[in-house]
Parts: C-alpha cells; sequence; structure tokens
C-alpha cells in the first residue's frame, strides 16, 4: 500500500465513525462519536511515538520533538461535525496534517534537513459549532481570544455545559498547551471557485468580516383555540417575519455582496396548542466588506422594531460573535504559491467567506491556509464531496509546506535551501 493509499484509507475509515445512512456524518462536539474520533487520533499518534495532549478546552495535540526546547508548527484542524454534517469538512485536514507529519519525519529520519523546528498536529475543539456556540471555540481560546472559564461554562440546547461534555468523554484535558512558531491548515473550499476554474489549490490571502445577531422574541403564551386573533401576541409570527428581514437584507446590495442566514431557531414552549410565547433565534451576516455589514445590521434593527411595534411585542437583540477581516501573511501566500510550483500543480488567492480555526490562529502567528476543490461547492450537508485526488494532491502540498515550517519558512530562523 503506498502512503496515499494508505492517507484515503485513514480518511475512509473516519468517516464511517459517526456515519449517516446518506454518505455523511454527525459526530457533534463532545458526543460519543467525536470521542470515537478523538480515540482514533490519539491511537494515530501513539502508534508512531508522538507524545498526545489534550489541554483544559479539548484541544488535542500529537507533538513530534525534532529540536529539544524550540516551538512547534502546528498542522490542522477539526474531527466534529455539523448535525448531518458532510466527511470532509474539518476532518480532511486533520487526517491529511498527520500523514502530512508522518511524511516529513520519515523524511527526516533518512538524514535531509536540519529543522529548527517541532512539528505537532492538532485537533481544535468544537471547530463548527453546531452543538456549542460559539463555533472555533478551542482555537480561539488558545489564541487568547476567548475566556475559556467562560466557554467551560456554555451550554448546548439540552443544558449540558462544555466542562461537562468533555469530562463525560474523557477529553477535559490539563496538559500545557505548545508554543507555536506558525501554522498551517488545509480544508475544502466549501465553494465552487476552484472546481470552477479547474484549479487543485487555492492560497486564503483574507476572511470576510462576520458577525452574528441573537435575537429574542418575546410575546404572550395563550391557547391556540380560544384566543382570539386580534388578541394575540404571537412570538413565532412576529419571528418568521425577522426570518425573512435576514434572508432579504442581501437584496439592498450588489450580487454576493453579503450572505446572511438564520441557522438556529427555537421555541417555547413549542406546544401544538399553545401560541408561541418566546422564539430565540441566531442570524449571521458575512461580507468582504465591514461597511456592508454595518449597513445590513442597522437596517435589520431598524426594521425588526417595527416587527415589534406592529405586534405589540417585545424583541430583544445583541451583537456577538464579531470576527474582523483577517489578513494572512503575504510571505505565506508566496510560500503557497512556491510550494505549489514545485508540485506543478495550479493554485490561485482566494478569500474565505467561511470561519476556520486558522482564522484564530492568524491573530498570534504566521498562518498558510490551503483549500482543496468541493464538488458543485456544498459543504456542511451529507451531499459534501471532494475527489479522491483533490485529497491526494492537497495532501503533497501540505507536507511540503509543512516541511518548509519546520526548516524555519516564514520566520527568521530559515536553514537551507528546504525553507
Amino acid at each position: 500500500m503506498t502512503s496515499s493509499q494508505a492517507f484515503l484509507k485513514d480518511f475512509h475509515d473516519v468517516a464511517a465513525i459517526g456515519a449517516t445512512e446518506a454518505n455523511g456524518v454527525d459526530r457533534q462536539a463532545a458526543t460519543a462519536e467525536d470521542k470515537l474520533t478523538r480515540d482514533w487520533f490519539a491511537a494515530y499518534a501513539e502508534a508512531r511515538g508522538w507524545e498526545v495532549r489534550v489541554d483544559s478546552i479539548g484541544n488535542m495535540f500529537a507533538l513530534i520533538e525534532l529540536v529539544p526546547g524550540a516551538p512547534y508548527v502546528l498542522v490542522g484542524s477539526d474531527l466534529d461535525s455539523q448535525p448531518l454534517g458532510g466527511r470532509f469538512d474539518g476532518a480532511y485536514g486533520v487526517i491529511a496534517g498527520l500523514h502530512a507529519a508522518s511524511r516529513i519525519t520519515e523524511r527526516l529520519q533518512s538524514g535531509a534537513g536540519t529543522p529548527v523546528f517541532n512539528l505537532a498536529v492538532v485537533n481544535w475543539f468544537n471547530e463548527e459549532g453546531g452543538r456549542f456556540a460559539p463555533s472555533i471555540m478551542g482555537s480561539s481560546v488558545f489564541a487568547g481570544l476567548m475566556d475559556e472559564a467562560a466557554m467551560l461554562e456554555v451550554r448546548d440546547l439540552a443544558g449540558v455545559s462544555v466542562r461537562d461534555a468533555l469530562s463525560g468523554i474523557g477529553y477535559l484535558g490539563t496538559d500545557e498547551r505548545p508554543e507555536v512558531a506558525s501554522y498551517a491548515e488545509i480544508h475544502i473550499e466549501q465553494g465552487r471557485i476552484l472546481e470552477r476554474e479547474q484549479l487543485p489549490l487555492g492560497a486564503v490571502d483574507y476572511s470576510w468580516y462576520t458577525q452574528k445577531l441573537d435575537i429574542e422574541v418575546l410575546g404572550e403564551q395563550s391557547h391556540t383555540g380560544a384566543t382570539a386573533m386580534a388578541d394575540r401576541h404571537d412570538a413565532l409570527v412576529a419571528a418568521s417575519k425577522v426570518v425573512l428581514l435576514v434572508h432579504d437584507v442581501t437584496k439592498k446590495f450588489a450580487e454576493e455582496a453579503l450572505v446572511s442566514s438564520v441557522g438556529r431557531m427555537t421555541l417555547e414552549p413549542n406546544s401544538p396548542i399553545v401560541v408561541a410565547r418566546r422564539v430565540h433565534l441566531v442570524a449571521d451576516l458575512r461580507s468582504a466588506s465591514p461597511e456592508i455589514v454595518s449597513e445590513a445590521r442597522a437596517s435589520l434593527l431598524a426594521d425588526i422594531d417595527a416587527i415589534a411595534r406592529e405586534h405589540d411585542i417585545t424583541i430583544n437583540v445583541n451583537d456577538f460573535d464579531i470576527r474582523g477581516i483577517q489578513y494572512y501573511p503575504e510571505e505565506g501566500l508566496e510560500l503557497a504559491e512556491k510550494v505549489a510550483a514545485e508540485l506543478g500543480l495550479g493554485i490561485r488567492r482566494i478569500q474565505t467567506m467561511a470561519g476556520h480555526d486558522s482564522v484564530a490562529l492568524n491573530r498570534i502567528a504566521p498562518t498558510v491556509m490551503l483549500f482543496i476543490p468541493s464538488v458543485d461547492g456544498v459543504s456542511h450537508c451529507e451531499r459534501e464531496f471532494t475527489k479522491d485526488e483533490d485529497m491526494v494532491a492537497g495532501l503533497e502540498a501540505l507536507t511540503e509546506l509543512g516541511w518548509k515550517l519546520v526548516h524555519g519558512a516564514l520566520t527568521d530562523q530559515a536553514t537551507g535551501p528546504a525553507a
């Protein structure tokens, strides 16, 4: 079995964990299914003699000491998924990271190269945010962007805290976090640009501005049959109008300049015989322009206020999970382009509209993010798909990128032609 075949076997084996009937996966953060993928990650590392650490927010690290006392080049992504999600999102980056690390260590053991940094593969906790909000939690805590104590107290819809969920699967760790020298991540694009242009690689140059709105609609609970229509203060009717506002606000701007959605909604008391008293929903606004998001937000607030007055109810709106545009370092983009040229692979610079762990790491260390094509550009669903040959090409690129990073690329410690 070739190394590429071994990689594909591991990828498809992991895809069987939490597999759904429609070829997706459902292994949300800190569930029994997530535990199984974590156990697999640990077993892969331990079989190669790598040290496994788990920190106090559930991030997992497979550490390979190459230069005692030196910082670590981190490579990775996440193994958790969305509910009924795709098997490529996140998991590809972790499994490719493990195999890239194996290839790099084998090359070093053959006598090639003189590394200046250690190497570690990371599985970040709760990148997806399907069970616990906000998303990108583990890497954001690692980067100092989110408060760890507060994140441990975040609860899912069943009232289970992050702390208890991690403890329940045995992955609430206490290990020291590695010092990071640089970070690399490879991911499916989740869009259709690379597929449309028939390119195997994208180098992410910046992330879109994103913000969420936490919206609470407070009406009055009453009987669905006995209460006159004119006397109702129906929170669900008002919330439905808010959902449409969030969708339609994009029409006030140029096509695709803004994307918006409501991805979560909960209803109380959720009885078929009761007019809803409370609806909680989360709206998501994203654009390459912070000004467009700000304008859309202002428009929504005004229209939501009008709905509240129309229905004689209260609607509370709070900003949260605001993430500014993050520009990836030019040196990293050039390094990715150099790697692609050396491998004979086409590449283009590309924006990410989605959030990734690399966005958090980019705040604290030189970071490179690569994309590979997504068939039809679909993601966060069971139909998500990427071809084996594109995954293998991405692994080749990640391996060469990691090789250059452990030799000091993107730092002032670069050594020899390898960097």
